[in-house]
């Protein structure tokens, strides 16, 4: 197949779909923020109580899914265990690693959080399951991640 000369970069179509997720992620954390604030957490806390509320987590990991500095992470889990939403514990494969786990508290209030997030819930309501298995998979392609089911 002939190669075109214009690149896909360039490509209307192709900034055109740039755009729009943009603007999905500009809207996804404006509204992230404000749930975020509403239950008196700041949007990296509610990140990192999100990643913790799925399975306890180096902390070091979580740096790395976030792309911050460790210590970054260090200095929010600490105020997230002053409120005890999250606590630190050994890891059960390594005792020399602390994983750092929501609590029961941090657990609920990981999903009051996700469950006031009505920016992307409503329009993808809409879509068919078949429709969203579809973009997670695109999704999941573009992160380099493999799709699953």
């Amino acid at each position: 197949m002939a190669r075109s000369t214009r690149s896909r970069s360039t490509d209307p179509l192709t900034r055109e779909v740039v755009d729009l997720i943009g603007s999905v992620v500009a809207r996804y954390y404006a509204e992230y923020e404000l749930a975020a604030a509403h239950h008196s957490l700041t949007g990296a806390q509610a990140r990192v109580l999100a990643l913790l509320s799925r399975e306890p987590t180096p902390m070091r990991k979580v740096a790395q899914q976030l792309k911050c500095e460790p210590s970054n992470v260090t200095g929010i889990v600490d105020r997230l265990e002053v409120r005890g939403l999250v606590e630190r514990r050994p890891d059960p494969a390594d005792r020399r690693v602390k994983v750092a786990a929501a609590t029961d508290e941090g657990r609920a209030t990981a999903d009051r959080l996700r469950e006031s997030l009505d920016f992307a819930r409503e329009p993808l309501g809409e879509l068919t399951n078949a429709e969203r298995t579809v973009l997670r998979d695109l999704l999941k392609r573009m992160l380099g991640e493999d799709a699953e089911d």
